[in-house]
């Protein structure tokens, strides 16, 4: 297994600048495919805006290699959708996709619903708190989809430095405790859940660096054939589910530098740890599970009191199951 690991490291890992923009370019001419972006957004309106502006920019007005940017509105109680709209994306309300069935909150749900809103050949997802964004993110995971035949998915891979650690990351400086560059990092459900998961039951996933990472790119064909878990396990789901419908070396990853985001306090990641585990074991073990639950504690007045939340385990079928979906694909 570690060999086959290896040698999928050698031949399916990239950098963005193994393709110039031209190749992947003339590539989107010749293969005719067409490129949508979509940002699952809530409550961003702090970085949403330049996001799309950068990619209209670069990616649609200087070189025509992306043909629509989607934000799908997970509900935002902020200026989100405004200012989304202003910088030049499509804007469409979750809700008012597939009204027929109900939506749930959470992120995978915005992107199964994606579906149905987009057009495009390739599918590029975005999440919409990045700051300093680069449009490498975007050219660089749908440059493998556009001259690799038989790539079906590709992962962005990237440095993630926590909060107050950016300054001297980019200046190559040691880190706090003498760790170099790796003091620091942000990913931690990465390394405590995600990375042991797929190690011991997923081997043949080892080699992925940011396997939770937002920022990933895959053909239509592939993404109607998925399920989605509704939230946190989204990514997780995909990939394991991917890996059995095309096997490994129809999966990829670029690298495409440092991603800057805002990072989520520890109770926020302990939800978000137990939502991808569980999503982990539906697919070691369906049925005869109990819907779970997860307690963590915060000090009130009197000591310390228990929250307790369910763990979003509801998954979307492939979208290809979907009437609505198949009429539009007809029509």
């Amino acid at each position: 297994m570690l060999e086959e690991v290896e040698h999928w490291l050698t031949t399916r890992s990239w950098s963005a600048t193994d393709r110039p923009l031209h190749r992947i370019l003339a590539a989107k001419q010749r293969t005719g495919q067409s490129v949508s972006v979509v940002l699952p957004a809530l409550n961003e309106e702090e970085t949403v805006g330049d996001i799309v502006a950068v990619i209209r920019h670069d990616l649609m007005q200087q070189v025509p290699l992306v043909d629509e940017i989607v934000v799908v509105d997970s509900g935002s109680t902020d200026r989100t959708s405004m200012v989304a709209a202003a910088a030049g994306a499509r804007v469409v309300h979750r809700d008012d996709i597939l009204p027929r069935i109900p939506a749930v909150p959470g992120k995978g749900e915005v992107l199964w619903r994606s579906l149905l809103v987009t057009s495009g050949d390739i599918i590029c997802f975005i999440d919409a708190d990045l700051k300093d964004f680069s449009s490498d993110f975007v050219s660089g995971i749908v440059g493998p989809l556009l001259t690799e035949p038989g790539v079906d998915l590709v992962k962005a891979m990237y440095d993630r430095p926590l909060a107050g650690y950016e300054e001297v990351y980019a200046e190559g400086a040691p880190q706090k405790g003498g760790g170099g560059r790796r003091v620091g990092q942000g990913g931690r459900v990465t390394e405590l859940v995600a990375r042991p998961l797929l190690n011991l039951h997923w081997p043949q996933l080892a080699g992925f660096v940011q396997p939770l990472g937002g920022e990933y790119a895959a053909r239509r064909s592939l993404l109607e054939q998925l399920p989605f878990p509704v939230g946190y396990g989204v990514e997780l789901g995909m990939l394991v589910d991917a890996l059995h419908l095309v096997g490994l070396d129809a999966l990829a990853q670029v690298d495409v530098g440092v991603r800057k985001h805002r990072h989520q306090d520890g109770q926020a990641l302990g939800r978000m740890a137990a939502a991808i585990y569980r999503t982990a074991q539906l697919r070691l073990a369906r049925g005869h599970l109990v819907r779970p639950s997860l307690t963590q504690f915060e000090r009130g007045e009197d000591g310390f009191e228990p929250r307790t939340y369910s763990v979003d385990t509801e998954e979307r079928p492939p979208m290809a199951e979907i009437a609505e979906y198949a009429a539009r694909r007809v029509a």
